[in-house]
């Protein structure tokens, strides 16, 4: 089985400086108005099985969506693995969708690329299983491929994995409006400007920013706001001919499967909403758990490095360690390979890290190398997260992140309550409070917003919301808080580290597969030891 060239799942809006680090919240909470039915009994809701991939038009949103029109696509693995993996076969499709599904008809459409992966071995099948990574702004179809491969044989069995880019997103009607050089210049900024002067170069830079979006996208930024996004995910499920959706969202992608309950929760089938995002926190709220929860993974990596020195060069004291490589860096930074590893830089590797307990290792050895002078794994953990190739071009991950997050936020803090709280919140999270602080670029968006509704998904199927005790990104206490507001969601518990937990151990891996495929929905309150 091939390994992944690299594996672009930015699941969490965590982003320097570029656009808003926090996850947008909107109003209050109604009571839930479902009852859960007992756990573990099989649901009857309609089965995809009855419906087939393609066939007749189906309809989403009052319109007729024309069948997917499906086309071997041999080569789909080529940005994901370095050989063809065996036993799957990849085809894909591009669907158009309305730009305004308030205004269908006459807006104009974006096209939705879509990659089916299909085991050779498939037999049984319930029907499609949608994916997201999350991001707002990762590619699922890249993500549909690995899926297609790197999911349990048990669910590769029974469904075809589709991914897609959401609309704005990689191959799908991209939103490209930041160059290069400016975002090189965005992640090597001071992630924490203690100085007025380099407070007001960020200020600046987020400001030239969002000016480009602006000045090529105009009144258009709105149109990629998650609901949007929802909505085209019910014109997806028409296209294959489903009748109900099955889908598997990560961190953002578990708010877009929320609005998506909460718009159609007749078509929920199955979903399964992994590192919850709790859609009703203001933006500074959601900023500063967020901080808490990157600095709370911080502690547990601090704590690794303390107990296995032997795997930990920068042990015993790796938090200090890490601090004075980042003041270092702000003074002179060590040079590497035409590039300078500035205080972004060093502070990119260290969330980049924070995302798997897997790459830990790796981040304790960076950081040595950087002590010694050597730069190379502390820019490829970076780069990686910043979806920065060898050549120094970026992929629209962090613009199209900016869209979405800026057309979903109508409350975030001004440039100037943004500076107040970055001095508040470094004395409470030292290493990520400061930069968590900085909502500059949507305080400063020039598009209107469009905020995602929050509430009940009454009449939907049951869901099923995951949450990490350790993740950094979706701190876990947004899980519950998730399922509360759905009023169908039943919460499962891991009691591990990094973000997310689908597919990674046993216990999680048994309860998914099951709802998924049978419909069982786990006990209310199954916790996942580590």
């Amino acid at each position: 089985m091939p390994r992944p060239v690299r594996l672009r799942r930015r699941l969490a809006r965590f982003v320097p400086a570029v656009a808003v680090a926090v996850l947008v919240a909107g109003c209050t909470v109604p009571d839930p108005q479902w009852t859960q039915p007992t756990s573990g009994r099989p649901l009857h809701a309609p089965s995809a099985q009855a419906s087939g991939p393609g066939g007749p038009a189906s309809q989403s949103g009052g319109l007729d969506i024309p069948a997917a029109d499906w086309k071997p696509c041999p080569d789909a693995y080529k940005d994901v693995f370095p050989t063809a993996p065996e036993n799957t076969k990849f085809d894909c499709a591009t669907v158009k969708v309305p730009q305004d599904w308030a205004h269908p008809k006459d807006s104009g459409t974006f096209d939705i690329a879509m990659v089916r992966g299909r085991s050779t071995s498939q037999r049984d099948r319930v029907g499609s299983l949608f994916i997201n990574p999350g991001g707002p702004g990762g590619s699922g179809w890249d993500y549909g491929v690995y899926r297609s491969v790197y999911l349990p044989a048990e669910i590769l069995r029974r469904f075809d994995i589709i991914g897609f880019d959401p609309r704005g997103v990689g191959r799908s009607s991209p939103v490209k409006c930041f160059s290069d050089a400016d975002l090189d210049q965005n992640f090597g900024l001071d992630p924490d400007p203690a100085t007025d002067a380099g407070y007001q170069q960020t200020v600046a830079l987020t400001r030239k920013l969002a000016q480009s979006c602006g000045e090529k996208y105009g009144d258009k930024l709105p149109l990629f706001s998650t609901e949007q996004a929802a909505r085209d995910m019910d014109a997806l499920r028409a296209s294959v001919g489903e009748r109900q959706l099955t889908y598997l969202g990560y961190s953002y992608g578990t708010l877009l499967g929320a609005v998506y309950a909460q718009l159609f929760p007749k078509n929920v089938r199955a979903l399964v909403l992994d590192g919850a995002v709790d859609p009703t926190l203001s933006a500074q709220a959601s900023a500063e758990k967020q901080a808490a929860g990157f600095e709370l993974a911080f502690s547990n990596f601090s704590k690794w490095c303390a107990s296995n020195t032997q795997s930990c060069p920068i042990a015993p004291d790796a938090r200090a360690v890490v601090m004075k490589a980042i003041a270092d860096a702000r003074v002179s930074p060590v040079k590497g390979n035409g590039r300078d590893a500035t205080a972004g830089w060093v502070f990119t590797a260290v969330v980049s890290s924070l995302y798997s307990e897997s790459s830990w290792r790796l981040l304790a050895q960076a950081m040595q190398d950087l002590r010694n002078g050597k730069p190379d794994k502390m820019f490829r953990l970076a780069d990686a997260y910043a979806e920065r190739d060898a050549d120094g071009h970026y992929s629209n991950m962090f613009d199209a992140n900016s869209a979405v997050n800026c057309a979903d936020s109508d409350n975030v803090p001004t440039v100037e309550q943004s500076r107040t709280l970055e001095a508040q919140w470094r004395e409470k999270y030292p290493l990520f409070g400061g930069p968590l602080a900085l909502n500059l670029i949507c305080s400063q968006w020039p598009g209107k917003h469009d905020p995602y509704p929050t509430g009940p998904a009454t009449g939907s199927a049951p869901i099923v919301v995951i949450g990490t005790l350790g993740d950094p990104a979706t701190p876990y206490e947004q899980a519950p808080a998730l399922a509360k507001m759905l009023g169908v969601g039943t919460l499962v518990t891991w009691k591990g580290e990094g973000h997310t937990a689908y597919p990674q151990t046993g216990c999680i891996i048994d309860a998914v597969n099951r709802y998924l495929i049978d419909l069982r929905v786990p006990p209310q309150g199954t916790t996942c030891e580590k």
